[in-house]
């Protein structure tokens, strides 16, 4: 069990060793830069986006615990390639709406808001924690946590593949290559990382 977990952490560690496109961006947000929109997009596109920015930041929330809470080293290291990987992408995001002048969530919003019939509801993305499985992941420490950690954020990356496959069947969605590439590469990186959790999770002692 020991040697497989070296095996995934070394793994892992090369996985956040690879270059990952841009950087978090620091300060106040930038200006809208609307001669940067090639490609048509739709309302769909807007509210995945919209969306996957509060999916993204509770994901990048549950993995900054990782540094005060024990977690394993193999957990602790996946833990930094979803930081780095989700507030980067958390910032090409807010730059993709603000850049076509539609409204922008929060880096750190915690709900979705929509619209609808002049009526404001904040709801959940699909696989997001509730307050109360955020407190339980909180209060949690050691094997606990990495345990709640590991089911916590594989239902939460289903969700995200959810909101992906929900915006390919959306009509006229993802005409732009851009947008097209960049939900492709959600999809991709969350599934891979579904497969990592998954073994890590299994490898738990008391699981079978």
């Amino acid at each position: 069990m020991a040697q497989h977990r070296r095996l995934i952490a070394g793994t892992l560690a090369l996985t956040l060793s690879l270059p990952i496109a841009g950087a978090a961006q620091q300060g106040p947000d930038p200006k809208p830069r609307p001669d940067l929109v090639r490609g048509p997009y739709s309302k769909a596109d807007v509210e995945f986006m919209q969306g996957m920015i509060p999916h993204h930041a509770q994901a990048v929330a549950m993995a900054k615990m990782a540094r005060t809470h024990g977690a394993r080293e193999d957990v602790a290291i996946l833990c930094e390639r979803i930081l780095v990987a989700q507030s980067d992408e958390i910032t090409y995001m807010r730059n993709w709406l603000r850049d076509r002048g539609q409204t922008v969530p929060p880096a750190d919003a915690t709900h979705h808001t929509h619209v609808m019939n002049g009526v404001r509801h904040d709801m959940l993305m699909p696989g997001m924690l509730t307050p109360d499985e955020m407190a339980a992941l909180d209060k949690a420490r050691g094997p606990e946590w990495d345990r709640l950690f590991l089911a916590g954020m594989i239902k939460h990356h289903e969700g995200a593949l959810k909101m992906v496959d929900d915006l390919f069947e959306a009509h006229g969605a993802l005409q732009d290559d851009d947008m097209f590439k960049f939900a492709s590469d959600i999809y991709a990186d969350q599934t891979t990382e579904i497969d990592f959790m998954q073994k890590m999770l299994d490898a738990m002692p008391g699981r079978k």
